[in-house]
């Protein structure tokens, strides 16, 4: 499982809901936030990351594990805005928001699928992600205060929950169970990623128009960043000074007592809470910033705006692509730089002339469909 890259999905997922806001217009800041986390996937996929430090030539890092976190934290905003935004929907009209998720669900289940035959060294995320967006449908009357304590309790309660399915699953050679898989033991557990989608409903309740509130999503995020971040070095120090954690996944297969270092540090996929806060608050502080950036830089940005609105279409095709190119080696820098010019370019020319992407079209289109009038 570790030997997996990290996928897109590493929400919006790339195949989320929209970021339309209720007024019907799209916000621009969100295309901008999730064509970054797809170019930054494509950075997990195929470049050698290697360690986050103080050195400027380690901060290609960055992408590692967070891309896929912006993306969770983004399917949680465009689930809130598809819900009714800063009043969510009630009755009917929560019944039709309902259904277009879990027909969306559906649709990236079944790509993640068809991907998964591809046999790819990427770690598919697409199943997780409906997972996601399914569980994320009992939340969608709650207040931001409420989503915020509920990720809260999945912060601090989810991880050691993993670790004993896990063990559990391991005893029992269950680990590779589907349901098991996508929940506790595989490389985006539901479970523990459910924070970010959470995270995300609430920052999807706000105003992202007004300026207070990008910036409080600047401030917020900065600050979660600094508190995970900061706590996972100190829990390293603390209690395995020397050693290189891997986090939760750490304690699957032992059976005796368990090491309080499986919980510590803040590492890409260690999914301990100290990981959850640190790049979950990156993932808020990114979107501010973006928010803020789209509005004043429009025409610079539409490039990537446009490879964040046709995302899952774009995470399809670089999945396709790395099957046809794939050499046994996923460490190259200048092929990251040929992926992501093209999907820069691709993407703004289709978008200028179509619209929507193929498979967007295809989940906007089925899951109205399904929802009724």
């Amino acid at each position: 499982m570790t030997a997996q890259r990290e996928a897109v999905g590493d929400a919006g997922a790339p195949a989320g809901p929209e970021p339309v806001a209720p007024t019907g217009r799209r916000v621009a800041g969100l295309d901008v936030a999730r064509g970054l986390a797809v170019l930054g996937m494509f950075g997990a996929h195929l470049g050698d990351t290697g360690d986050l430090g103080w050195d400027p030539a380690t901060w290609r890092a960055l992408v590692d594990g967070r891309s896929s976190i912006l993306f969770a934290t983004m399917a949680g905003i465009s689930i809130a805005l598809l819900s009714g935004g800063r009043t969510p929907f009630a009755g009917r009209e929560l019944a039709r928001a309902r259904t277009r998720v879990l027909v969306r669900a559906a649709w990236v289940f079944a790509i993640g699928g068809v991907l998964e035959l591809l046999d790819t060294f990427v770690a598919i995320v697409l199943g997780v992600y409906a997972v996601l967006f399914v569980l994320a449908l009992p939340f969608l009357r709650w207040s931001p205060p409420r989503l915020l304590l509920a990720a809260g309790v999945v912060v601090l309660a989810a991880p050691p929950l993993t670790v004993a399915v896990g063990q559990y699953a391991t005893e029992h050679d269950a680990e590779g169970d589907a349901f098991t898989f996508l929940l506790f033991t595989g490389y985006y557990p539901a479970a523990v990623w459910l924070a970010f989608v959470l995270v995300g409903l609430a920052v999807g309740r706000l105003d992202l128009r007004a300026a207070r509130v990008r910036a409080g999503l600047v401030a917020a995020g900065s600050a979660a960043a600094v508190l995970g971040y900061l706590g996972g070095l100190l829990s390293t120090r603390e209690l395995a000074p020397g050693r290189r954690l891997v986090g939760i996944e750490a304690g699957f297969g032992s059976s005796g007592e368990w090491d309080p270092a499986w919980f510590a540090g803040a590492q890409p996929h260690s999914g301990t809470p100290f990981e959850v806060v640190g790049s979950g608050g990156f993932a808020v502080a990114v979107v501010g910033g973006c928010l803020v950036l789209a509005d004043l830089l429009p025409r610079l940005t539409y490039p990537l705006a446009s490879v964040g609105a046709l995302a899952l279409s774009v995470y399809t095709a670089q999945i396709v692509a790395i099957r046809v190119v794939e050499s046994g080696s996923s460490a190259d820098w200048g092929q990251w730089v040929r992926f992501t010019l093209t999907a820069l370019l691709l993407a703004t020319a289709w978008r200028l002339r179509l619209g929507r992407g193929p498979l967007e079209r295809l989940l906007t289109w089925s899951s109205q469909r399904a929802a009724g009038p």
